[in-house]
């Protein structure tokens, strides 16, 4: 059994007009919102034993303040795989994990993340900023990871809801 957290990027500013999309920071409620979402992680005692990120700005901001909260003491790896990436590339890189990671959390954007969280459990899920998914997939190694692999969606929580 793997664990798959699933967690939209925090709310992110649009202030600075010379910024490009990829480069937008975190505003004031991601900041405050991402750290909770790490908070919420080691309550659950859901720490990840990886953490794999876009590497968009928004999105590398919220995962270092989850792993910095959760109690996270490894190296986050960030790819530009995820920026605004479909299921597919997710299901790429989680493929390539050892079977020792047992509970990873990717970092991303939507649609994308939406589009991951139904793949693996056949609901569909509104997934605003800083959402976290929680999925438990009948695989013993992220291998055997593929589009037919049925999940369980345990919870997902929304920071409005905190």
């Amino acid at each position: 059994m793997k664990t798959l957290l699933v967690l939209r990027h925090a709310k992110s500013s649009w202030g600075n007009a010379n910024l490009t999309d990829f480069e937008r920071p975190l505003n004031k409620r991601g900041k405050r919102d991402a750290p909770r979402m790490g908070e919420l992680l080691k309550e659950h005692d859901l720490t990840p034993d990886l953490i794999i990120t876009s590497s968009a700005e928004r999105a590398l901001a919220t995962a270092e303040a989850v792993a910095m909260v959760s109690g996270y003491e490894r190296e986050i790896r960030v790819t530009r795989q995820f920026y605004l990436a479909e299921p597919a590339a997710y299901l790429l890189l989680l493929n390539e994990l050892g079977a020792e990671y047992g509970r990873v959390l990717v970092v991303g954007h939507n649609p994308g993340v939406e589009d991951l969280v139904e793949l693996f459990t056949d609901i569909w899920e509104r997934m605003p900023t800083a959402a976290l998914a929680h999925i438990e997939l009948p695989i013993d190694d992220w291998v055997e990871l593929d589009v037919d692999t049925q999940g369980e969606l345990r919870n997902l929580w929304l920071p409005r809801q905190m």
